[in-house]
C-alpha cells in the first residue's frame, strides 16, 4: 500500500541528516528517508489551509492519543494528568536533569548508549556515571553487581533508561526493568525513561513500558514519548512527558514551563494525533520494511565483509557494528570510510568508551539507497585494511 522503495530527495530543504557535500551518503543520525504517512501528510495540510498560525494549546485530541495508543498497543493504561507537552525528547531530558538534580550529583547512564544522554548531564554540571553494558558473544546485558553499587553511590540521585536501547538495540524485558526499578528505588534514585524508540521494534516484537511493570516502576519514573522516530516526523517538535508521581510532576510541570518548552507550535499537535489517530497501518508496514532492510545489511555483512559483525537488534532501526577484528579505533574507520567512499557513519566512541570498536549504521532509507551504501562500506572496509590503517 506505501511506496518504501520510492527515491526521496532531501537535499535542498535544510536537512540536518542531508546538509553535507555532494558525493556524501548519509547514515548516520536517526532519522528516516521515507516520506510520512500520508494520513499524517493530509491532516498537517488540512492545518496549513486554515492559513492562521498564532499561538497553540494541547488539545484534549492530543491527551486521547497518548492514552489510546499506549492503552492499545503496549497495554498500559494513562491517566490524563500525568501527561504534559514539551517540543521534545532530547528538551524534556535536559530539562528534568535541571530540575531533578543538582549540580555535581550523579546522572547513570549504562553503555554504550545515545550520545545526547552525555550533553544533558554534563552541559548542566552534572556528572556522568557509567554503568557499562556486558558485551559477550556479541550480546549485550547489565551488569547488575556494577549498577547496583553504583546507584548506591550516595551522590547518584538519576537514572537515564533508555528502553529499548539505543545503539545496541536491545529490548528490555519485565524482569530486567523490574530489578532496574527496585535497585532504583532502594537506592533513591529516580528513573528517567526515554521510551522514543519504543515502536520502531521488529514485527512480533513488543516493548515493556517501564511504568508499566510494577507500582514501584510507576511511581519512581519519568517517562519521555513520541510519535517522532516512528513516524520520521522529528522536525514537528512534539514530545510528552509521561509522570505518574504527582510530587514528581508537578517539579517536571514547573521544569518543563521554566525552559519554555511547554508550548506547542501549530503543527505539533495535529501531528501527534494524526500520527496515533490515522498512522497504524504506515507505521505496520514500515517496520516490515525496516526488518527486512537490517536483515539486508546481516547479509551483506555475512557475504562481503566476515571481518565486521551486526550485533543482534530487534529495535530501532539502527544497527551498531563491531569493527574491532580491524579497528580498535572506529573513529578512524569511520573517517577513512567517509574520505575514501562518501559514506557517513556514526563511530562508536559518542556512545561511550566502551563503544571505540563499533560503528552505528542507519539502514532506513529505500532499499537501493542502503544497497548503494553497503557497496560504499565494502569499498571502505577493503581500502582501509589494504592501506594498513
Amino acid at each position: 500500500m506505501y511506496d518504501f522503495n520510492k527515491m526521496t530527495d532531501r537535499r535542498g530543504v535544510g536537512s540536518l541528516k542531508w546538509d553535507v557535500p555532494e558525493r556524501e551518503l548519509p547514515m548516520w543520525v536517526a532519522d528516516m528517508d521515507f516520506e510520512t504517512a500520508p494520513e499524517i501528510i493530509e491532516e498537517l495540510k488540512k492545518r496549513v489551509e486554515h492559513g492562521i498560525f498564532g499561538y497553540s494549546v494541547v488539545t484534549d485530541e492530543w491527551y486521547e492519543a497518548y492514552q489510546s495508543w499506549w492503552s492499545r498497543r503496549h497495554g498500559f493504561s494513562m491517566e490524563k494528568e500525568w501527561l504534559l507537552f514539551c517540543t521534545g525528547v532530547v528538551p524534556a531530558i535536559s530539562s528534568a536533569v535541571r530540575k531533578l538534580t543538582t549540580v555535581g550529583e550523579n546522572v547513570l547512564i549504562q553503555t554504550p548508549v545515545y550520545n545526547i544522554f552525555f550533553n544533558s548531564i554534563q552541559n548542566n554540571g552534572r556528572n556522568v556515571l557509567e554503568s557499562p553494558l556486558v558485551y559477550e558473544g556479541g550480546e549485550y546485558s547489565i551488569d547488575f553487581a556494577d549498577l547496583e553499587e553504583k546507584l548506591a553511590n550516595p551522590q547518584t540521585t538519576l537514572m537515564l533508561l533508555c528502553n529499548p536501547h539505543n545503539p545496541v538495540g536491545k529490548i528490555w524485558d519485565r524482569d530486567t526493568l523490574s530489578r532496574i526499578g527496585e535497585l532504583c528505588a532502594r537506592h533513591h534514585v529516580l528513573v528517567l525513561s526515554d521510551e522514543i524508540h519504543c515502536d520502531m521494534t521488529d514485527p512480533g516484537c513488543d516493548y515493556v513500558p517501564f511504568a508499566s511493570v510494577s507500582g514501584i516502576c510507576r511511581d519512581n519514573s519519568v517517562t519521555c514519548m513520541a510519535p517522532t522516530k516512528a513516524f520520521g516526523i522529528p522536525g514537528l517538535q512534539t514530545a510528552a512527558v509521561m509522570v505518574p508521581n504527582p510530587v514528581i510532576r508537578h517539579k517536571v510541570n514547573r521544569g518543563l514551563n521554566t525552559d519554555e518548552v511547554a508550548e506547542p507550535n501549530a503543527f505539533a499537535v495535529p501531528g501527534a494525533v494524526a500520527a496515533f489517530g490515522k498512522g497504524e497501518p504506515w507505521l505496520k508496514e514500515v517496520r516490515v520494511y525496516l526488518r527486512d532492510n537490517k536483515q539486508c545489511v546481516r547479509d551483506f555483512i555475512r557475504d562481503r565483509l566476515p571481518m565486521l559483525r551486526v550485533v543482534p537488534s530487534t529495535a530501532t532501526y539502527l544497527l551498531w557494528l563491531d569493527c574491532s577484528e580491524i579497528a580498535e579505533d572506529a573513529a578512524l574507520l569511520a573517517r577513512f570510510i567517509r574520505q575514501e567512499s562518501g559514506l557517513y557513519l556514526t563511530e562508536g566512541e559518542e556512545y561511550g568508551a566502551c563503544g571505540r570498536s563499533f560503528l552505528r549504521l542507519n539502514p532506513a532509507c529505500p532499499r537501493q539507497r542502503l544497497m548503494e551504501g553497503l557497496n560504499r562500506l565494502e569499498e571502505g572496509v577493503r581500502a582501509f585494511i589494504a592501506a594498513g590503517q
